[in-house]
């Protein structure tokens, strides 16, 4: 029975403390429990890439009118495609097909064919390795942005950034191996799933920093606390969790809990370091973008990407599209029309992401960064509308599309796969996204068939029970 005048652990959460500095001192009991870590075999490889970043496009970009170049189209612009296939449409229409919007040119010394829809990016094209044979096993949004994300079509699986923490660990204790940085707009239809780490320990979870004052919800307490409050509360919380332990023992879910406090009390001071863009110059602050309305968003949550990744983050993902109430088509959505959608949303990411990429070169930071560009699925190379026009929109297109990688361990200026004629499916070396994932695994030197955690009798893992690496891309 507890002693009544001895507060206990639950009084102490009943009473309740602004912020999570009121529960931050716990390395003690973090440092005597063992926390759940990675098969040691699953690390077999020599690692190319520390860390990596993903820009994810929600919504699904067209790549026939930006890296998937189909000259035929222009010839069979206005005719029907004719086929007897059972084919998947989200809006069920196939329209006549369509030219591209944007035109086309060789770029750097490599001459890879990449649209004016990006223009700074493709300035840095023989730093890419474009994919263009990606297929997905679903047209619909939310699936398919699970899929592209965690391997499987429904919530509840890891994402990747949970794996690649959960393989690799931490490389700063002050931050999270995994950080989420999310369009102005608002969340990925997906929500909080996206980045979940579902059955894996907690703290593999992808962090949500935001822009403001308070980059992490309730870092910091609601008001100002007297000297020595701070330093007091935590021998206090010191001196209690050390009884329940000892009452106890340790539990699992407690210590991820605890460790995530842990980790809260210290971001208390390496988040607004890292969020504070003070040293970095004008010129490179322009570089990104940030004086510049259209492109000031994702331009901050580029350079913001590259500190954290300075700083020992392993995971960094960024969003581009979040479709909010009243405007399900702030994202890459392009039912409507393509020219004026794409023009909206490349307007906004194209200078930033060229930024980071050249800036990431020029520190020397490439060499072991993976950038990945990726979108859930593509867009159908006709219209859709009726069969007796050519409409401004494209359909979902699960068949065939182009995502991009830079970096570690790549061969650079180089394109991947193929599609058809028409760029409507994949033909040449088709790449689930499984084989992405295991090739993104396997550039962090992980063995993607033995990255693997027990749940409800299972050993899962990111590739389920698929996935080759794509050889030919690794330089």
């Amino acid at each position: 029975m507890n002693d009544p005048i001895t507060p206990t652990r639950r009084d102490f959460f009943h009473w309740g403390m602004n912020g999570l500095a009121a529960t931050a001192f716990t390395s003690l009991l973090c440092q005597e429990t063992e926390i759940v870590a990675a098969p040691e075999d699953a690390r077999t490889i020599a690692p190319k890439a520390k860390r990596a970043i993903h820009i994810c496009l929600v919504g699904g970009m067209s790549h026939v009118d930006s890296f998937d170049y189909k000259p035929e189209l222009k010839k069979f612009h206005g005719k029907s495609l004719k086929t007897n296939e059972e084919v998947d449409l989200f809006f069920g229409q196939m329209g006549l097909l369509r030219k591209e919007d944007w035109k086309f040119k060789p770029r750097g010394m490599s001459g890879l064919m990449i649209s004016d829809m990006f223009p700074h990016i493709a300035e840095m094209a023989d730093d890419l390795t474009i994919l263009r044979s990606m297929e997905s096993k679903s047209a619909n949004h939310t699936p398919a942005l699970f899929l592209a994300n965690s391997g499987f079509e429904f919530n509840g699986f890891p994402s990747m950034g949970s794996w690649i923490s959960y393989g690799m660990g931490l490389e700063n204790e002050s931050l999270p191996a995994y950080v989420v940085l999310n369009d102005e707009r608002g969340a990925p239809n997906t929500g909080e799933s996206t980045w979940s780490s579902a059955f894996l320990p907690s703290n593999h979870q992808g962090v949500v920093l935001r822009n403001g004052r308070q980059p992490v919800r309730d870092l910091f307490p609601a008001s100002e606390l007297p000297e020595g409050t701070d330093e007091a509360t935590r021998q206090f919380i010191r001196s209690i969790n050390q009884q329940h332990l000892h009452r106890t023992g340790a539990e699992a879910a407690l210590m991820d809990r605890l460790k995530s406090y842990e980790l809260a009390a210290k971001m208390q001071t390496s988040i607004p370091e890292v969020s504070s863009f003070a040293k970095e110059s004008a010129a490179t602050q322009k570089m990104y973008g940030i004086d510049e309305k259209q492109t000031a968003d994702m331009g901050r949550r580029c350079l913001l990407g590259r500190r954290l990744l300075e700083k020992g983050v392993r995971f960094i993902q960024l969003f581009s599209g979040g479709p909010v109430a009243g405007n399900p088509r702030a994202s890459w959505d392009a039912h409507e029309n393509v020219k004026e959608n794409h023009t909206i949303e490349s307007g906004r990411i194209d200078k930033p992401v060229a930024a980071l990429l050249r800036d990431l070169k020029q520190r020397g930071m490439l060499e072991d960064t993976l950038v990945l560009f990726t979108t859930e699925f593509g867009r159908t190379p006709f219209a859709q509308s009726a069969a007796d026009k050519v409409g401004p929109g494209r359909d979902h297109n699960r068949y065939g599309f182009s995502c991009w990688m830079a970096g570690a361990g790549l061969k650079p200026g180089m394109a991947f796969g193929n599609t058809d004629e028409i760029g409507w499916k994949a033909v040449e070396r088709p790449i689930p996204w499984h084989d992405f994932h295991a090739t993104v695994l396997h550039l962090f030197g992980i063995n993607h068939e033995r990255l693997t955690y027990y749940h409800n009798g299972i050993q899962r893992r990111l590739t389920n029970v698929h996935g080759d690496i794509l050889k030919e891309i690794l330089a």
